[in-house]
């Protein structure tokens, strides 16, 4: 399912609300209740209480990817209410609400849209919009009043952004949605008008933030960050491998992610061509690609979508961690979660020259402009692996957790704030001069 919608809008069809259970009812037109629902301005709580309302292109049960890490997160001190929308084989709209056990100030909000009507770009902004109105007057009554919109689903923009009573916008730019391969036609102006109304711009690369910085002079660099603790496990003498990878005879060169058009796929078939002594293992879901047509050979293993707590044994049995990207539009501006991940494992790394790993990661990653040099990177590496690069790995790794970055994006959305309420002083729009950034000399990504 994708939340890539088309949506415009109008404001009329019931709303079938469902809540986990068997229960449903109908419920009342959303103009009168956008009326009355956000009506009374109350005493805000400090921001960094504020609760969030985010709206996100992925699932949250889906793969763990930045949306997660940074929400489940701030939901520490954050309520979030997750919001993710389906394209499904619904009669007429409906909601799921869920709580998550493992974090339980999270709400997940399931919006399902008729597939028939998916198309209908209105509908899907009204109904959406609609949907979430309808639970915070009702489940959610009185959890999630002013609160921050956090966008990483720009498409969402229009249903949300300026109807929810919100004491601020923040968009987290974790991709370059509009390159990727099913984008809708609207989502470059819906994530241009984004940036234009967000107080504060979040950005995974480099080269995004310079794209967004003439729309908005409030967009920071914020690339991935990662748990230590979790992946660090794979050094640790207590774990054992994978027991599925183990009983592989020979090196396993691996790969654990979305496996979708990003993915270079005659890079793949020439890795495992080039020595049958070793094994080649992709792990993950596809997305948008048809495993038919994915290259076969006695030694390389499309093993499927694995979950979050098994990745640290999966990446303690491989030899050589795999960044083998295409170069083409969906990775001009991608900057790999995964990287940071193999790091902190303490395994070699090898990637395709794609631009925010030779920005960011060149100290520690192999990086491989041809195929036969990524196939040379990683007969080096499996056969000598270089301890000078892990150990820069797992250093680089630990100065750049989840956390670290959040307590700096926390600084931004105080300022951002303060500025929108008219507190801060008339020097206080130079953001960047004062507060915390991924750019600064002092962090470890530069």
């Amino acid at each position: 399912m994708s939340t890539f919608s088309s949506p415009k809008v109008f404001l009329t069809a019931p709303f079938t609300h469902l809540t986990g259970s068997s229960d449903k009812k109908t419920l009342a037109n959303s103009s009168s209740r956008e009326k009355s629902a956000f009506g009374k301005k109350k005493n805000l709580p400090p921001i960094e209480n504020a609760p969030i309302i985010a709206f996100c292109h992925l699932s949250w049960s889906w793969v763990w990817q930045r949306p997660q890490q940074y929400l489940s997160r701030f939901s520490k001190t954050h309520p979030v209410l997750f919001v993710e929308t389906h394209a499904s084989r619904v009669e007429s709209p409906a909601v799921k609400l869920s709580h998550q056990a493992e974090y339980p100030n999270v709400v997940v909000a399931e919006v399902h849209i008729p597939e028939a009507r998916w198309s209908d770009g209105d509908f899907v902004d009204q109904q959406r919009r609609f949907a979430i109105q309808t639970i915070l007057e009702d489940e959610l009554r009185g959890r999630f009043e002013d609160p921050i919109l956090w966008f990483n689903d720009p498409m969402s923009v229009v249903a949300f952004a300026g109807h929810m009573e919100e004491r601020l916008i923040v968009y987290d730019c974790m991709d370059e949605l509009s390159q990727f391969k099913g984008a809708p036609p609207a989502l470059l102006e819906r994530e241009e008008s984004l940036v234009r109304k967000a107080d504060v711009v979040f950005c995974g690369g480099r080269k995004m933030r310079e794209k967004r910085l003439p729309l908005n002079s409030n967009t920071h660099f914020f690339g991935t960050g990662v748990d230590v603790v979790h992946f660090g496990r794979a050094r640790n003498s207590d774990l054992s491998a994978s027991a599925e990878l183990a009983k592989l005879k020979g090196p396993v060169l691996g790969y654990f992610g979305v496996i979708d058009e990003r993915i270079d796929y005659a890079l793949i078939a020439k890795l495992a061509d080039a020595r049958p002594d070793w094994h080649v293992a992709m792990i993950g879901p596809t997305a948008k690609v048809d495993p038919k047509d994915f290259p076969q050979r006695p030694n390389l293993h499309w093993l499927g979508a694995r979950s979050y707590q098994e990745l640290p044994a999966l990446t303690k049995a491989f030899s050589v961690c795999l960044m083998p990207f295409a170069i083409n539009a969906a990775t001009e501006y991608i900057n790999p979660t995964k990287a940071l991940e193999y790091m902190a494992a303490g395994r070699p790394v090898v990637s395709t020259a794609i631009n925010e790993v030779k920005t960011n990661f060149a100290s520690v990653a192999r990086i491989a402009p041809t195929h036969a040099d990524f196939i040379n990177c990683c007969i080096r590496e499996a056969e000598k692996p270089s301890t000078a690069r892990i150990q820069a790995g797992i250093k680089l790794a630990a100065d750049n957790t989840w956390e670290a970055n959040i307590a700096k994006m926390e600084a931004h959305i105080s300022h951002a704030d303060a500025i929108r309420r008219g507190a801060a002083s008339a020097k206080a729009a130079d953001v960047r001069s004062d507060l915390p950034n991924t750019l600064s000399t002092g962090l470890a990504y530069v």
